[in-house]
């Protein structure tokens, strides 16, 4: 039998959700199968009786709590923030905490229909018997609705208004209408609905204040400390080299805190040290970007070398994350190499094999 490339959460961390259910004696919300708390301790890590928690998001507790606390109230939770802060991995593992079930997903784009996110129908069954329960195709936030359980919908400011504000009577009534059937599909008690959203995109498809009343918005932001970044990229990359079998050695903590270092400079405008001032590129240098530039050297170094991540294996994945723009970017990544990497202590291989490939 094939193995999956990616388990959903709650079949990877299946032993964790259910020693944390176990254990878990504080009140639980209607339809949640973890009570506040154990949701939180599942984010964040801690023990369940012997079993050690693996923290699933690195960063402040209290907006994992506000995270929590909304949804076990009637307002859907909107995750905001620059793109690779973990939203989507955040969303997934609160829905499967909560819900025990992830995979009730919308992906958003400028095509998603109002279909998509409603329901839409089996037109061979709708022509040969006529608009009925069994012509219906329901979507992932119907489903969710009649199991009370938690809907994802990613990106939601890249779908259209008009597609948006289909969500304002679901989220303030609890309801779907079916006119065509003359019924309705009410909300079960455990429904609710994460949604991220991405400042990228700021302008693309504003929510209208309708929408907007019915969320509360938490921000993700970027990792407070380099260690921090550090350690989310460490754990990160451990469990990606699991998942795909790469061949070769843990990648050495010094290296990875090359990559993470360059990334903040660049990312903040400014050394680390705060002495030199930096020109910025046009990507957005992310946490996401930085695991995989690290999984890109661990291959390489896994496959044709000798399995030790060294700085020729880092510098191609940094290139391709840097310079987006072949010509703008360029200039600023080679004026990073030659005023700060070059003249850094320790860091003349990683300053050779950079200049190499760009």
């Amino acid at each position: 039998m094939n193995q999956v490339l990616r388990q959903h959460a709650e079949v990877q961390y299946a032993e964790e959700l259910a020693a944390l259910a176990k254990t878990d004696d504080k009140p639980r919300p209607p339809g949640w199968k973890l009570s506040p708390w154990a949701v939180t301790e599942y984010l964040m890590g801690g023990r369940a009786g012997k079993l050690e928690i693996t923290p699933k998001y690195i960063g402040n507790r209290r907006l994992i709590e506000i995270a929590v606390a909304t949804l076990a109230t009637d307002r859907a939770l909107l995750l905001y923030g620059v793109p690779g802060t973990a939203k989507s991995w955040v969303s997934e593992h609160l829905a499967a905490a909560i819900a025990g079930d992830s995979t009730l997903l919308i992906q958003g784009t400028a095509g998603t229909s109002e279909e998509a996110v409603r329901y839409g129908w089996n037109y061979a069954k709708l022509l040969a018997e006529g608009p009925s329960r069994a012509a219906l195709v329901e979507s992932p936030l119907v489903r969710a609705m009649q199991d009370g359980k938690i809907a994802r919908l990613e990106e939601l400011t890249r779908i259209p208004s008009d597609v948006q504000d289909t969500l304002i009577t679901i989220l303030s009534e609890k309801t779907l209408p079916i006119p065509e059937l003359s019924t309705e599909v009410q909300a079960v008690k455990g429904f609710n609905l994460i949604a991220t959203a991405n400042n990228k995109d700021r302008g693309v498809n504003e929510l209208s204040s309708a929408l907007k009343r019915r969320f509360n918005t938490v921000v993700l932001p970027t990792p407070d400390t380099l260690e921090e970044e550090v350690e989310i990229v460490s754990r990160r990359v451990e469990s990606l080299g699991k998942a795909l079998e790469l061949p070769g050695e843990k990648p050495a903590l010094e290296e990875i805190r090359r990559v993470v270092t360059v990334f903040r400079e660049l990312r903040d405008g400014v050394t680390a040290d705060g002495k030199t001032k930096l020109k910025s590129p046009s990507g957005t240098l992310s946490t996401a970007e930085a695991i995989s530039v690290v999984g890109q050297g661990m291959a390489l170094a896994g496959h044709f070398g000798d399995g030790s991540l060294k700085a020729a294996d880092i510098a191609s994945g940094l290139v391709g994350a840097i310079v987006k723009d072949p010509v703008q970017d360029r200039v600023v990544y080679l004026e990073y190499l030659e005023t700060v990497v070059k003249e850094r202590p320790g860091w003349k291989d990683l300053y050779r094999a950079c200049r190499e490939v760009v």
